[in-house]
C-alpha cells in the first residue's frame, strides 16, 4: 500500500508547484551500488499518498538525472501519485558501462525506492540504451518490476543499431549508396577490430582512407583507434532472449521518423517473442528518437501524446 514519505525535514529536500499545479517534494540523496554512490533525485507528491514509483534509466549519452526527458518524468508522474527516481549513472573513463552492471545498479535503485515509500508497484522507464538494462531487470527480476514503459527500446543488437542509425545520419543529410557502400567498410572494420578478427593497423588503415570525408563526422567512428577503448562488451548484445521472458505490462513508445532505432524490426521482435499478455505498442507522430517534436531537447517540445498516453497507461496498470 502506498504511503507519504516522511523526509520534510531531511536534507536536500525541498517542494515546489509543477505540472497541472500540483504540489510536490523532491530529496537529494544516494543510492547504494556496491562499489559506488550514485547522486539520485527522488520526487513524490505532497500531502498525497504515493501509488507508484518509476526507476528512471538512461540513454547512452545522457547518463545525468538533469537531462530534461528526466526531468519531464520527475514533474508529470508526481501530479497523478506516482513518485519517481532520477539518478546519475555511475562514470566510467572509456565507453558504456556494460549492460549487466547498469542492470544491477537498477535494482539498487528499486530497493532505495522501496526504503523509502513503501510496498508500492514500481516500473522501470528507459530510453534508448536504458530499454536493454530495464528488460533485463524485469526479465530477470520479476518480483521486482510491476511494468515497464520503453522509449525507443532496440530489439535488435547494439551492432545492428549502430548501422541503421549512422546510413539514417547519410540519409538524412543527403548522401546516397556510394557513402552508404563506404560507411559499410569502415563499420565493419570497427566491429571486427572489437571482436578481434583484424589488427588495429588494419582497422586504422581504412579509417584514414575515409576521414577526411565531409561526411565523416556523422558515422560515429573514432579518428584515431588508440583514442577508442578497444572493447565493447555488449556489441552483439541480443535483447531477444531477454524480451522472450518479460511478463510484466510493457508499454513501448516509437517515433514515426527514429533515426537511431529501427522501428518496425525492434517492433517485431517483442511482438514475437515477448511473454507478456499486455504488450501495447504506441507510434509518436512527429518524433524522432527523442519523444519530442521534431526532436528538439527541450521541455515545451515533449510530445502531449506521449505524456498522457504513458500517465494514463501506468495510472491504469497500478490501479489494476
Amino acid at each position: 500500500m502506498g504511503r507519504n514519505l516522511a523526509a520534510a525535514h531531511q536534507a536536500g529536500a525541498g517542494s515546489g508547484v509543477v505540472a497541472g499545479g500540483w504540489l510536490t517534494r523532491w530529496m537529494e540523496l544516494f543510492i547504494d551500488a556496491g562499489d559506488v554512490s550514485l547522486p539520485a533525485t527522488l520526487d513524490v507528491p505532497v500531502d498525497r499518498p504515493v501509488r507508484g514509483a518509476v526507476v528512471v534509466l538512461h540513454g547512452s549519452g545522457m547518463p545525468q538525472r538533469s537531462y530534461f526527458l528526466y526531468e519531464q518524468l520527475a514533474r508529470a508522474f508526481p501530479a497523478v501519485d506516482v513518485a519517481v527516481l532520477r539518478f546519475d549513472r555511475r562514470p566510467r573513463e572509456q565507453g558504456d558501462v556494460p549492460y549487466a552492471v547498469q542492470a544491477d545498479d537498477a535494482v539498487a535503485a528499486i530497493a532505495e525506492v522501496r526504503r523509502r515509500i513503501g510496498d508500492v508497484p514500481v516500473g522501470l522507464w528507459g530510453w534508448s540504451q536504458g530499454a536493454w538494462p530495464a528488460s533485463a531487470v524485469a526479465a530477470g527480476r520479476p518480483d521486482l518490476v510491476s511494468f515497464l514503459v520503453l522509449v525507443a527500446s532496440s530489439g535488435v543488437s547494439p551492432a545492428i543499431q549502430m548501422r541503421y542509425g549512422t546510413a539514417q545520419q547519410l540519409l538524412l543529410n543527403g548522401y546516397g549508396s556510394a557513402e552508404q557502400a563506404d560507411l559499410t567498410r569502415l563499420r565493419e572494420a570497427l566491429e571486427s577490430v572489437v571482436r578481434g578478427h583484424i589488427d588495429r593497423e588494419t582497422a586504422q588503415a581504412i579509417i584514414d582512407r575515409y576521414a577526411d570525408r565531409p561526411w565523416f563526422p556523422l558515422v560515429y567512428v573514432p579518428r584515431y583507434l588508440h583514442d577508442y577503448p578497444g572493447t565493447w562488451d555488449d556489441m552483439d548484445y541480443d535483447p531477444e532472449p531477454v524480451i522472450a521472458q518479460v511478463r510484466c505490462p510493457t508499454l513501448l513508445f516509437y517515433g514515426e521518423n527514429d533515426e537511431w532505432t529501427p522501428a518496425e524490426d525492434s517492433i517485431a521482435v517483442w511482438q514475437r517473442s515477448a511473454a507478456t499478455s499486455d504488450l501495447t505498442i504506441h507510434r509518436l507522430a512527429g518524433c524522432t528518437h527523442l519523444p519530442a517534436l521534431g526532436g528538439a531537447d527541450v521541455l515545451a517540445s515533449i510530445s502531449s501524446d506521449y505524456n498522457d498516453t504513458m500517465l494514463a497507461w501506468v495510472q491504469d496498470r497500478i490501479n489494476r
